[in-house]
């Protein structure tokens, strides 16, 4: 009982639970990207031109997002002829193994994950978004303009109940030209693993 103990302290020590922060503001551009996705191809934020484009910062190990996949992928069934969905994976990959290149293919596979899936090796995309936890979701319009920063619904830890499908709800506020009453909306999970140079 003892070794099971500190098995489960161990691994709540890693997975520090973060809420995401103000960093972009509402009407802020998004910040350039040009990241290789899971398909192998140079992803750039000019890229995506629809009515609008959500970036997920996101991972294959956290929970908090393992929960969310079913929530992203009706996100992007639901949006996909108008909204672009984005997730970028900026873990450090070194002392997260779960979290490098080859793994996002396989977590993409396995999942049936349909959004574009980037790897932000560097972090400095993260740093430019002021991304904190995993999920940290944008959505920004058609000129990259910040509109929403916030949860993708209340369930805010893994095994809770969704009353309120947030993202949903902010989509459809923004393509019907409806304002969206609360621009930011922290969102909740396991803090993006940094490299030690950047802690």
């Amino acid at each position: 009982m003892f070794v099971i103990l500190l098995f489960v302290v161990k691994i709540d020590f890693f997975m520090v639970l973060t809420e995401s922060t103000i960093s972009l503001k509402t009407g802020d551009s998004a910040p350039e990207f040009n990241l290789k996705g899971i398909d192998d191809n140079m992803h750039s934020l000019n890229d995506y031109s629809k009515n609008g484009l959500l970036v997920i910062f996101m991972c294959n190990h956290c929970p908090y997002v393992k929960a969310k996949i079913d929530a992203i992928n009706e996100l992007h069934d639901k949006f996909k002829d108008h909204i672009s969905i984005v997730g970028i994976n900026s873990n450090d990959s070194i002392k997260y193994p779960d979290d490098n290149f080859d793994s996002m293919k396989v977590v993409v596979k396995e999942k049936g994950l349909k959004i574009d899936y980037l790897v932000d090796e560097t972090q400095e995309i993260a740093k430019k978004y002021g991304a904190v936890c995993t999920p940290d979701p944008f959505l920004f319009d058609s000129e990259k303009k910040l509109v929403f920063h916030g949860r993708i619904d209340d369930a805010m830890n893994p095994d809770a109940e969704v009353t309120e499908k947030v993202m949903v709800n902010n989509i459809e506020k923004f393509l019907d030209g409806q304002k969206i009453e609360k621009e930011f909306d922290p969102s909740i999970g396991c803090s993006i693993k940094w490299k030690e140079q950047q802690t």
